[in-house]
């Protein structure tokens, strides 16, 4: 009985609603009536209607107005894409919450995802300043900063004030590590560029072997932006590029620890590194110093990324600058991750997303990043046929060589701890970990260079 009670109520609010929207919000409204089935309706003074005409017109309306609400509902303009999209990012949503995968970056980008694919009306017409790809919409404003690669630079700013480079700065050999596993780059550019991508969309595609997703997105704003490049005309790839880059730095965990146990024997895997070297202050403040003024000289087009990873180092380590490194690593990298994320995640509506290209762009990211994995493990073991017994270098840090920081560094640690409890490896990582972030920046420095 409350049920039907309360539906009772329901409906009566709204035919007052809608009747008070008809007559009272337009006292005009008699005047304008010239519909033939309406010519004998007259109001009086009292919006008293004779020959009750006026009632069949509002409840004629009401239904207008219903189905007029029925038709801009989600509801009425979903499309099988808009369910498969809100699943992948209900997904998303899972992993980060469920496993701890990378959930600063998952659960932004699956809230964005679910955002960006709320259905709703478009008709030529029609412009309801909803979606991230109608201008004027505030997710519009918010998605230029993706477009035109400003909240790149921002975040390697905030990672560059809480890097430590002790560990490569104590051992410089291990940057080799981080620079071997950029193969994956120009491996995957190789392969989309037989698979039919043209120049400047491989490019963009290949930089996801560096499983740096901030550099992904600098790298796809640039080369594969839905204009004209080098003589290309690119298709926008923004939003499966960097979700493939940010899938793939999330599943780190899961995808990169057979690949090591596949590529070492159980030998390797119990090598003792000597512990990194003590490193005093003026090297940590020359360190970035020098690294940026030599990476930019060697590759200028990655002046926007490493350029604001040495400043925020520098922020970090000269100690008079504490309030700003503070800010620069927590405040500000904070809200442009939200940013980045949520506008990320909403350029990837099903129309928009669900394509040939993108299944490509996912396999070829899967792929590169194995490859890239595999490099910095194979060429690890490269070196130690060249050093000595007590200088040699356990393998499974030549997987942190991927720029997904600090997580691959982790799995390294866990892999080693599994076989010696003992064997903490994460100093040692971080060595390759952090190569690998200047080196995939400087690889897409190069790329910017050749094809722009």
């Amino acid at each position: 009985m409350e049920l039907k009670k309360a539906i009772t109520v329901f409906v009566v609010l709204i035919t007052l609603t809608l009747l008070n929207l008809l007559i009272v919000n337009n006292p005009g409204m008699a005047e304008k009536l010239t519909d033939e089935s309406l010519d004998t309706v007259t109001v009086t003074d009292s919006t008293q209607v004779q020959d009750g005409h006026f009632m069949q017109f509002a409840i004629d309306k009401t239904i207008s107005g219903l189905e007029k609400f029925i038709i801009f509902t989600g509801f009425r303009n979903a499309t099988s894409g808009n369910l498969i999209m809100i699943l992948v990012g209900l997904f998303f949503m899972y992993l980060a919450i469920r496993y701890d995968y990378e959930p600063l970056l998952l659960i932004p980008i699956g809230s964005g995802i679910i955002i960006g694919n709320i259905p709703f009306f478009q008709d030529g017409g029609v412009n309801l300043q909803l979606g991230i790809y109608q201008d004027g919409s505030v997710l519009n404003y918010l998605y230029y900063g993706v477009m035109k690669g400003i909240y790149p630079p921002l975040i390697f700013l905030g990672i560059g004030a809480m890097t430590d480079f002790s560990s490569l700065i104590s051992n410089p050999r291990l940057m080799l590590l981080g620079a071997a596993a950029q193969l994956g780059i120009f491996m995957t550019f190789l392969g989309a560029l037989y698979l039919g991508f043209n120049m400047p969309e491989a490019g963009s595609i290949g930089i996801i072997g560096g499983a740096d997703g901030p550099t992904a997105i600098f790298l796809s704003s640039k080369l594969a932006n839905g204009t004209i490049v080098h003589g290309y005309e690119t298709k926008n790839l923004i939003g499966p590029i960097a979700i493939a880059a940010y899938s793939y730095m999330a599943l780190v965990p899961v995808i990169q620890p057979p690949i090591m146990r596949l590529l070492t024997s159980k030998h390797e895997r119990l090598i003792r590194m000597k512990p990194p070297r003590s490193v005093s202050k003026l090297e940590k403040i020359m360190f970035p110093v020098v690294g940026m003024i030599l990476t930019t000289f060697i590759s200028p087009g990655a002046l926007p990324l490493l350029g604001m990873l040495f400043f925020g180092n520098i922020l970090k380590e000269s100690g008079v600058t504490k309030r700003l490194a503070d800010t620069a690593r927590n405040s500000m990298i904070d809200i442009v991750t939200i940013l980045l994320g949520l506008t990320v995640g909403a350029s990837t509506q099903a129309d928009v997303f669900l394509t040939s290209e993108s299944i490509l762009i996912f396999v070829l990211g899967a792929l590169s990043f194995m490859v890239a994995t595999a490099g910095g493990v194979l060429f690890a073991k490269v070196m130690n046929l060249f050093l000595s017994k007590d200088n040699r270098i356990n393998p499974l840090i030549g997987a942190a060589g991927v720029s997904a920081v600090p997580d691959s560094a982790r799995v390294a640690q866990l892999e080693g701890l599994k076989y010696d409890p003992s064997n903490h490896l994460l100093m040692h990582a971080m060595a390759p970990n952090v190569a690998g972030v200047i080196g995939s920046a400087v690889a897409a420095g190069i790329m910017m260079s050749f094809l722009l």
